[in-house]
């Protein structure tokens, strides 16, 4: 038995069928491979979070929906080759969209430690070889650009640009994931950012309300 077929039989057996329910009403489709490493996601995060406190949410019922069906509803909206997760906490939503998204390289970046640590070592048994996790503090990517840049809770939406605004590559997007209190922090944007498009989420298994807010350099959208 492999590591990551032990792993899997920590989880509920309904953790399989909420997971295939969810990426189904989202409209995913995915391999045999990619959603054992969904699975194995929700596993190791529960497995970790019993001693190093990663999220808040402790049901791997729940960690199903709140973690990797919110973070898979942005897939669609993900394009270009090179995607930023700031902030990224335990990998998230760039582990799922870089499970998801072979195609697309998805750089993490938080400045935990702990957190950070659980991201390799999930890039390490779940074999995601498109994920690079990164200990550091966004500004530490100066001088490199960005086809998108994502936050899920990171900081505001104005703070969320400002600190990054120097990473957005040509035709580049801002992806905010947000909840449904968001306006407030867009009228705190600068001028030269347009919010170009505004796409609600509907989360299976979730009642909470979700909104992913694309973002765009004046000029650009």
């Amino acid at each position: 038995m492999s590591s990551l077929d032990a792993l899997l039989k920590t989880l509920p057996l309904e953790a399989a069928s909420r997971l295939d329910q969810g990426l189904a009403t989202l409209g995913l489709d995915v391999t045999a491979a990619q959603r054992e490493r969904l699975l194995g996601l929700v596993a190791l995060l529960h497995k970790w979070n019993r001693a190093y406190n990663l999220t808040a949410v402790r049901d791997p019922l729940e960690m199903v929906a709140r973690h990797v069906l919110d973070s898979a509803a942005i897939a669609p909206f993900v394009r270009g080759k090179a995607l930023l997760d700031v902030g990224a906490g335990p990998g998230l939503p760039g582990l799922v969209i870089a499970i998801l998204k072979p195609e697309v390289h998805v750089t993490l970046v938080d400045s935990n430690g702990k957190k950070v640590r659980f991201q390799r070592q999930a890039v390490m048994e779940l074999g995601i070889d498109n994920a690079t996790p990164t200990q550091t503090r966004v500004e530490a990517f100066e001088g490199q650009t960005f086809d998108q840049l994502v936050s899920r809770a990171f900081a505001s939406i104005a703070d969320f640009v400002e600190l990054t605004r120097a990473l957005i590559g040509p035709g580049g997007q801002w992806l905010a994931m947000k909840g449904p209190g968001a306006d407030d922090e867009l009228s705190a944007l600068s001028a030269d950012v347009v919010l170009s498009a505004r796409h609600r989420l509907d989360i299976p298994f979730e009642t909470a309300k979700r909104q992913l807010l694309i973002l765009t350099p004046e000029g650009a959208s």
